[in-house]
């Protein structure tokens, strides 16, 4: 049977449209076009226009017309204090804060800054990919311990191994790089699993590198809580990385920041920095000031929406195709497919960009415990997720 999308499940209607469909081929960009004539739900941006503040904040920029050299407004690092003091209750100071273009290259950074070749780096699998590519590239040993799937009713579900994690810690393990929340699985981690975690970094000497990326995207009312917040001898031992561009969907305009409260350990990232880390973009500045000053209501419009995507990927897949199991993600628009049990023979991925024409993630470079799993990003019109996942249904039907 084919799924049908109910206007009133959505915001149309609204100030914000996220049901709108806009035609993406000739923008150069990566997502609709890395693949051909397939819908794509696999690399994490979104297929929504971003907040009007946004729009407006840039168009106001470009008319101004210079483009030089530019350092951060005092207006915007306010901005950063006072968006994790309000969203997160988290206290920070303005000097704290070290601008980056982006958090793939904040994390090199840091493993340039604080690792040594041949030393280890440790996270958590399966993982998004540059947390084991990057630490590598910097001449580290990336130490992989898998998070446990487990059923909850019919989702899965990952638990941390603290006992695999405390065994895989060598002498040469420097540092502990973290996704929270957690991409692929969606998943929050709570305080208490977060702060178990520290204490066993701490008992080892090894800095924390947290990439919050996701915070914002939480769902169901769920509340994000940095790692860097659970206490201050857990905050002078943790680099904190965060950016607006998955929540406000700005990832090509190169803006993101990291919260580092250790002064020693600041000054080796920007000691480190020099010469190797541009200036940020000025567009990248400008949408980062709208997106945290002046577009809260957007935010709040897109969570709603996203969840209620999420709820009905999941009632479909549940409906119409019972033999792969989800992920129930409370942050993120990704779910984690784990496709093992449904008869395909092969690469899933594969399977269907050939049969189906829907691009998702593989699941097997994102580590250990990725094999036979997909990645779907569900941050798009729920038009175009139905018509994937109808896609999806046949071509696993012709099996």
């Amino acid at each position: 049977m084919m799924a049908t999308i109910s206007k009133a499940d959505g915001l149309t209607g609204s100030l914000y449209n996220f049901d709108e469909r806009i035609d993406r081929l000739n923008s150069g960009s990566a997502k609709w076009t890395y693949y051909k004539d397939v819908i794509p739900m696999w690399v994490a941006d979104m297929d929504f226009k971003v907040p009007p503040a946004i729009a407006q904040a840039l168009h106001a920029r470009i008319d101004h017309g210079i483009f030089g050299y530019e350092f951060p407004s005092a207006a915007l690092t306010q901005a950063l204090v006072s968006w994790v003091d309000k969203r997160y209750g988290w206290k920070i100071q303005a000097d704290e804060i070290v601008m980056l273009p982006a958090l793939v290259s904040g994390m090199a950074l840091v493993s340039k800054a604080l690792g040594h070749v041949g030393e280890h780096a440790i996270t958590f699998t399966p993982v998004y990919h540059p947390f084991l590519s990057v630490p590598a590239g910097q001449g580290l040993h990336v130490t992989e311990v898998q998070l446990k799937p487990v059923m909850r009713g019919n989702y899965i579900d990952y638990e941390i191994d603290f006992d695999a994690f405390e065994r895989a810690i060598t002498p040469r393990t420097s540092l502990f790089i973290h996704c929270h929340p957690h991409n692929p699985a969606g998943r929050e981690f709570t305080p208490e699993e977060n702060r178990r975690v520290a204490e066993i970094c701490l008992k080892h000497n090894l800095t924390m590198v947290t990439d919050e990326i996701w915070c914002d995207l939480t769902l169901d009312g769920t509340a994000h809580v940095p790692m860097s917040a659970l206490s201050e001898e857990i905050g002078q031992n943790t680099i904190t990385l965060m950016a607006p561009s998955k929540t406000f969907n700005v990832p090509s305009l190169g803006f993101g920041f990291a919260v580092i409260p250790n002064k020693k350990t600041r000054q080796l990232i920007m000691n480190a920095r020099e010469g190797l880390i541009p200036f940020n973009n000025s567009l990248g500045m400008v949408a980062a000031l709208a997106a945290y000053t002046e577009s809260d209501d957007w935010l709040a419009a897109l969570q709603h929406y996203l969840t209620e995507n999420r709820n009905v990927a999941l009632d479909y897949l549940a409906e119409n195709m019972p033999n792969i199991k989800s992920t129930q993600p409370n942050a993120t628009y990704l779910l984690w497919l784990d496709c093992k049990a449904a008869g395909i023979e092969g690469n899933a991925q594969q399977f269907f960009m050939d049969k189906a024409r829907v691009a998702l993630s593989d699941g097997g470079p994102f580590g250990s415990g990725g094999e036979g799993y997909v990645r779907l990003n569900f941050g798009c019109p729920r038009e175009q997720l139905l018509e994937a996942l109808d896609l999806m249904r046949s071509a696993l039907h012709t099996l």
